[in-house]
Parts: C-alpha cells; structure tokens; sequence
C-alpha cells in the first residue's frame, strides 16, 4: 500500500466515524491531508459518511485540482490553513452543533471564546478566536482566516463551524471533537457559578 492510498483511507474513514457520531450531518463538513507533492480533500456536496477513497480530490502543490471529483467549495479554507501553518498535515472543518451554537453567541469575547474550564481543551485548543462572517464560498474568508492561522491552529467562523489544523489528521480530529466537547459542556453550563481554571494552571499547560 502506498502512502496516498493509506492516506485515503485513513481519510474516508475518519470522516464516517465523524459522522456516524453525529459531528455533522447531511453533505456539511470536509478534510483534508497533506501529501508530499499536494493534497488530498472531501469533494464538494459531498457526505462525510459516504466518502470513496478513489474519488477524492486530489490538489497539487499550489493548490490545483488535478484529478477525483471536484474538491469542496471551502478548500481556500484549507489552503489558507495549510499556507500559514506549514507543520500542518491536516485540516478539519466541520458544522458541529454546539460549536456553531458559540459561534453565533454575541456577549463573548471574539479573541478567546471559551474559558478554561478543562486541562485537555487548553492542551488541544489553547485560544479560541472568533472569524468575522463571510457568506459561504466568499474568497474573502480565506485571508480572515489566514489572518488568524498563524497563531492559531484552531478558529470559529461566525455562524458557521470551527476550523482546526494538526500535525495529523488525528492531532485534527482530536482537537475538534476537544472543542466540540468543551462547547457543548460551556452552553450546559451557562447561568450556573463556575470553578475555571486559574491563570497560573492555564500558563503552565501553556508551557507543555
């Protein structure tokens, strides 16, 4: 097996499991891996949980579809990622429920919308900023999110989902359902006295 094939794989299987549990629905959400010489990504319109490793779109080096189904509308996501983090070896951007709810909240702060309620969500998000809204498909969220990808591996998009970068598509996908936890745990808690974490326990996972 080559490596583009395991990564296909690894890909359409990742993208069942996210959707199998519930971490997006209908033909929302799309991955991406880096390769040696490119990338591969869900194609546009298509379901995360119906994905076929030989028809994913597969990107050159500057970003070129060159061959699979056309790759997803959002892929200048991806790009702008990958374009300021080049560590990166994959992208993962999803419409996940209780995400999107704190994206649209309008009393948080858009440079760090969560507080530090868990040691794990500091590990695997860190600061959580908000990107401003841009309809879907407008090139324009590129450089917002390019903007902000430099000191951040992981952003929301206002009305619309996160977006989180990792070593791998595993660091990615850990990281995302991280959020998506710790969102979900932030909206059960709202109104209720809270116990955060304090500044020194945040600096010193910082430090890790």
């Amino acid at each position: 097996m080559t490596a583009e094939t395991a990564a296909r794989e690894t890909l359409c299987r990742t993208a069942h499991s996210l959707y199998q549990r519930g971490l997006t629905h209908g033909s929302t959400g799309n991955l991406s891996i880096r390769l040696d010489d490119g990338w591969l990504m869900s194609p546009t319109g298509a379901s995360l949980g119906e994905l076929d490793p030989a028809r994913l779109s597969r990107l050159d080096a500057d970003g070129r579809h060159v061959s699979g189904d056309k790759p997803t509308k959002e892929s200048f996501l991806h790009l702008a990622m990958y374009r300021q983090r080049p560590g990166s070896g994959a992208v993962v951007h999803l419409h996940s429920t209780h995400s999107v709810a704190v994206s649209v909240l309008a009393e948080l702060d858009p440079a760090d919308l969560l507080p530090p309620l868990t040691a794990y969500y500091i590990m695997r998000i860190g600061r959580l900023p908000l990107v401003p809204y841009h309809p879907p498909g407008d090139m324009a969220l590129a450089d917002a999110v390019g903007a902000l990808a430099g000191k951040h591996h992981a952003m929301l998009l206002a009305n619309h989902g996160p977006v989180v970068a990792g070593s791998s598509l595993a660091a990615a996908t850990d990281a995302i359902e991280e959020l998506e936890a710790t969102a979900r745990l932030y909206l059960l808690l709202r109104g209720q006295q809270l116990r955060l974490l304090s500044p020194e326990h945040v600096a010193e996972l910082r430090q890790r």
